[in-house]
């Protein structure tokens, strides 16, 4: 019988990984890249990719583990789409030397204004920001103080809280443009699409597909919004979600 959904795309942090520092579930991350070996071979259950806010070189790496070789992977929030079949990298066109300049800029203030206390910005990006703090609650507090701190120099940046990080996005690039030129990179209809997600910004995923499912541990918000969710966590529940998805082609 032919599959319902020819490719997944999948968040990493809360879904294939933790949101904190613990170790990935290597057992799991195996599971996954059999699972995509299948896909490749049999071509009988959807391909997994990655869809996710972490920087380039993170996400390559765990597409690497997941074996998928074929399908272009979304990074740092949309900026990046990496082929891993033509070992490309493409930047959004929509961002321009201005906008980089302005990142560039923002990361400046950010490391006069808020390291010292104690804030540190996620090594790796090239055209966004993340921060953390070991306090999420003093985190979230700062919130405010960035929307207003980025309006009044005019820096158009999206300001949004996951579990554990503040990003820092422009606000034309976000995962929703990464899947529609995702999308139209691929060549694949959204309805042929399924995506696994795990805070509210992946539900710019989950209006682009034609299923969206989430792990145990996701924003209950997002779990009222999925059209299945996971009775486990994580990686485990994206391999629960991978097999009803696959059981139902």
């Amino acid at each position: 019988m032919p599959r319902r959904y020819d490719a997944v795309l999948c968040d990493i942090d809360g879904c294939i990984a933790p949101e904190d520092a613990s170790p990935i579930d290597a057992q799991a991350l195996a599971a996954l890249a059999a699972h995509n070996r299948r896909a490749a071979e049999h071509h009988d259950v959807p391909a997994l990719t990655l869809c996710s806010g972490r920087p380039a070189p993170f996400a390559e790496a765990i597409s690497r583990a997941i074996a998928n070789t074929s399908l272009p992977i979304i990074c740092e929030n949309g900026v990046w789409l990496y082929d891993p079949a033509a070992n490309t990298w493409y930047r959004d066109p929509a961002i321009r030397p201005e906008h980089l300049q302005m990142v560039r800029d923002a990361v400046a203030w950010a490391e006069d204004t808020l390291v010292p206390l104690g804030v540190t910005i996620q090594p790796g990006k090239s055209a966004s920001m993340s921060l953390f703090h070991p306090d999420t609650d003093f985190l979230r507090s700062l919130m405010p103080g960035l929307v207003t701190a980025f309006d009044d120099r005019l820096w158009p940046l999206r300001v949004s809280m996951t579990v554990r990080w503040i990003n820092c996005d422009l606000t034309h690039v976000s995962k929703g443009s990464g899947v529609e030129r995702w999308l139209t990179h691929t060549g694949l209809p959204p309805d042929r699409v399924a995506a696994i997600g795990d805070t509210m910004p992946d539900l710019a995923m989950a209006e682009r597909v034609a299923f969206f499912a989430c792990p145990a541990n996701a924003d209950p918000d997002l779990r009222a919004r999925a059209h299945l969710v996971a009775t486990a966590p994580e990686a485990r529940g994206v391999l629960e979600i991978l097999d009803t998805i696959s059981r139902g082609r």
